[in-house]
């Protein structure tokens, strides 16, 4: 299965515990299709277009040690590492009710090999260079403390090894810029400082190397490499 139907799958696969948040993050449902086109005039095809972007620094034959982080409801991802049972996947968020949907969709699909812990990206709970790739899907935009965050994946990564995701930029959609600054922030889905394309693009090349970045309406799909030791 490639990355295009794994998150095919997700879609066809909310069942009845499928949330508000569920719906808007796999543009599946006529609420999250609504909020889809108005906030990231996105539809169901941008909607794929970008997770796959976001996904491809996964190799489909993957056995390293994996951090997804956050995880939030396991929708997008559940699916994924269903397809990669030879992985040590470890999923932390810091809700616990998100993560808890995430782990019973885990239990739901018998997913042995991925396990849960609550923590802080912030702070993160595990010893430098101790995954081969980390993954943040819809995370950096809401982080408090985005250069904590930074700096706590690159160091919990093993040199040579793969950074990968997406999250909201500034600068891309003007409509989106505006219901960010004036309804997600406020609200506290969403906490400035946000970065720009060209930004985020100087702040992975100064870490990484073979940054690769895209954007799809707001939001920037990114995969890069931790220098290996010399």
């Amino acid at each position: 299965m490639n990355r295009h139907d794994e998150i095919q799958s997700a879609y066809r696969n909310l069942g009845k515990e499928a949330t508000f948040y569920d719906g808007m993050i796999t543009c599946s449902t006529i609420p999250g299709k609504a909020v889809c086109k108005l906030v990231w005039n996105m539809d169901r095809e941008t909607n794929t277009r970008y997770l796959e972007r976001a996904m491809r620094g996964i190799p489909e034959d993957f056995t390293g040690r994996m951090l997804e982080v956050p995880v939030g409801t396991g929708v997008l991802t559940m699916p994924v590492y269903r397809t990669l049972p030879r992985a040590d996947i470890t999923c932390l968020d810091y809700s616990p009710d998100m993560m808890a949907q995430a782990q019973r969709r885990a239990e739901s699909l018998g997913l042995n090999h991925v396990r849960f812990q609550r923590g802080d990206v912030g702070r993160l709970p595990f010893a430098d260079g101790c995954f081969d790739l980390v993954l943040s899907l819809n995370g950096f935009h809401a982080f408090p403390d985005k250069e904590a965050a930074y700096r706590e994946t690159f160091r919990v990564l093993q040199p040579g090894g793969v950074f990968c995701g997406c999250f909201y930029i500034q600068g891309e959609n003007r409509r989106t810029d505006w219901l960010i600054r004036h309804v997600y922030t406020p609200a506290g889905f969403f906490t400035p400082p946000y970065e720009t394309a060209e930004s985020l693009r100087r702040r992975l090349e100064k870490q990484y190397e073979q940054v690769e970045l895209e954007t799809v309406e707001a939001m920037a799909c990114f995969v890069c490499r931790k220098v290996p030791r010399k």
